[in-house]
């Protein structure tokens, strides 16, 4: 640790406020000032200028363990999770705020992740699909325990929207189902219990506006606080849905 973080220093915090719903309010930065403490993060910073500086300061937050995924952000131009980023990782003490793009904004930092994983969910039709009926008195379909250990790495997934705001392709098609919706359509394809096909997967994300949109960037893999392996399972998806598009 530097002498500078032993002896705590002061950060500039740099937080966009806009209400979309007032008809005076327009976009613009704030900056505040906080005394930094050790292994402060930037949740931290944000919940004491909301206590101490401006209370009208709005975002979001649940579990403040990197696992609800609500606190979001753009910081510093990259998208994280507040909860889960140090200040001591900004060597200048200078940390700028802003909410997430490609979602709609409710207040300063807030979005509205909710309303587009919502409509995700159903577009790739997020469930199992079985003519099977289950019988409670019956032990469930048993799989093979790799098989297990792969889909519950995908449904490690926390829906925070980290890989949709660093999405170019999400930018320019706004229907854009994104890397959070091929991970969910690769999670039951793997998963024995769904019966669905390759040709029926096809035609939920056999189009610009699904796989084929995706422009091989790799923000998504490379934004991701969960650390899911979406360049690879993209990847796979993308295999096989050429191979259903070219018979």
């Amino acid at each position: 640790m530097s002498a500078t973080q032993q002896k705590g220093r002061t950060l500039t915090i740099r937080a966009l406020k806009f209400d979309p719903q007032s008809a005076v309010s327009k976009p613009h930065f704030r900056e505040y000032q906080v005394e930094e403490a050790h292994s402060m993060t930037v949740f931290i910073a944000l919940g004491m200028i909301r206590e101490q500086q401006d209370p009208d300061l709005s975002f979001d937050f649940v579990c403040r363990a990197g696992i609800c995924g609500s606190c979001a952000m753009m910081i510093n131009g990259r998208p994280r999770l507040a909860c889960k980023t140090l200040t001591q990782d900004f060597p200048d003490g200078v940390i700028t705020l802003m909410p997430l793009p490609a979602f709609k904004l409710i207040k300063d930092l807030s979005v509205n992740t909710g309303d587009w994983f919502a409509g995700m969910t159903k577009r790739v039709e997020s469930w199992i699909h079985t003519q099977h009926k289950p019988d409670i008195s019956k032990l469930e379909m048993p799989i093979e325990p790799e098989v297990a250990d792969e889909v519950f790495e995908l449904d490690r997934c926390i829906e925070c929207g980290c890989c949709i705001a660093s999405c170019a392709t999400k930018v320019m098609r706004d229907e854009f189902v994104g890397a959070a919706g091929m991970n969910r359509i690769v999670r039951f394809m793997i998963d024995p219990h769904d019966e669905r096909t390759d040709e029926d997967y096809y035609e939920l994300v056999g189009n610009d506006d699904g796989v084929f949109g995706c422009m091989s960037l790799i923000a998504c893999h490379d934004t991701c606080p969960k650390e899911l392996p979406l360049q690879s399972k993209i990847a796979y998806l993308r295999r096989k849905m050429v191979s259903v598009g070219m018979k």
